[in-house]
């Protein structure tokens, strides 16, 4: 369980970045090289490489070199252990909404018949 928070951490810590989420944007059309990748951005090619280290650290994207071109992909598994986690919360305050809506609407229904609380 420790090991999923932690992998899930540091799949949210990649993500909370623009450039990261820009890269991955881009490698859900497919694999491309390091330098097809960094060629939108305006920063130093190891700055960039810092953050394909971080999204492949966490399983964000898997890499392969051939010859000196190193190629990356997108594993779209571990969004999905995101989202569950995101869905899960989602279903917990849904069912609370629902109960506050419930005990509201019992409130207002008191007060139109006047009855006591």
């Amino acid at each position: 369980m420790a090991n999923n928070c932690a992998q899930l951490d540091r799949v949210y810590r990649a993500l909370a970045d623009p450039t990261r989420r820009t890269v991955i944007g881009r490698l859900c059309k497919g694999a491309a090289s390091v330098s097809d990748l960094a060629k939108p951005f305006d920063m130093a090619l190891p700055t960039f490489l810092q953050h394909l280290k971080v999204m492949e650290e966490c399983g964000l994207l898997r890499s392969r070199k051939s010859g000196r071109v190193r190629t990356f992909e997108f594993e779209p598994h571990v969004l999905k252990k995101a989202e569950s986690w995101i869905a899960e919360q989602r279903a917990v305050w849904e069912q609370r909404l629902d109960q506050f809506d419930d005990y509201v609407k019992t409130l207002r229904h008191k007060e139109k018949t006047n009855e006591p609380a």
